[in-house]
């Protein structure tokens, strides 16, 4: 990954979002305030943006201009965890303008770290950590079998991972005023990271 290549992710990642953005609102509106798909799909399209305009080849410091871009075009609590997520990923990568794949997945994982530290959340409280770490988990696992197969494994894990928030209970933010009544229902944020990897995966097959 260079700041070229992860520029043609994101816009792989920018298109799912905003196609997806009347379901990811419809899945918000169950027990939340309905802004999910259009932080998400207004976040990642001003990424993109700032990625096409870029000329930084720091991949630490890209990250680090994305979590800022993010969080002010985000300004939902999705919108802020996202951006603890690439501050996360920021630090692991600085000072690299190339990172191979176990460098990506050590990045990720320090951006999940963040999440966990700033969010105070983890993994079985229904939101996107429960589909993001069986994808990356997924991507580590299958790393040594190249890049198209370990995208593929991460996607389908984190499909899995978001469709198992139906039995959860939410606990973290507006959702977790609806307790009992949110079980069976399942989780936006988690439905978003599913369909980051599900992208990552489509860029990965056809680059």
């Amino acid at each position: 990954m260079n700041s070229v290549n992860l520029c043609e992710a994101m816009n792989y990642i920018s298109e799912t979002m905003t196609s997806e953005k009347e379901y990811l609102i419809a899945l918000d509106q169950q027990n939340g305030d309905g802004d999910l798909g259009i932080s998400m799909s207004d976040g990642y399209k001003s990424v993109l943006h700032y990625l096409l305009e870029n000329t930084e080849e720091d991949l630490g410091k890209v990250f680090m201009n994305m979590a800022g871009t993010f969080n002010e075009s985000a300004p939902s609590s999705l919108g802020t965890i996202t951006s603890f997520g690439m501050m996360g990923m920021a630090k692991k990568l600085k000072g690299k303008t190339d990172a191979s794949l176990e460098d990506l997945v050590a990045a990720l994982y320090s951006g999940i770290e963040n999440i966990m530290k700033k969010a105070g959340s983890k993994a079985g409280e229904k939101t996107i950590l429960d589909s993001l770490i069986p994808g990356i988990d997924a991507l580590q696992a299958y790393q040594g079998e190249g890049a198209v197969v370990a995208f593929e494994k991460a996607a389908e894990a984190a499909r899995i991972g978001s469709e198992n928030t139906r039995s959860m209970k939410s606990v973290h933010g507006r959702a977790a005023y609806y307790g009992e009544k949110s079980i069976g229902i399942i989780d936006g944020g988690s439905v978003v990271g599913s369909l980051i990897f599900k992208s990552l995966a489509a860029y990965v097959q056809r680059a």
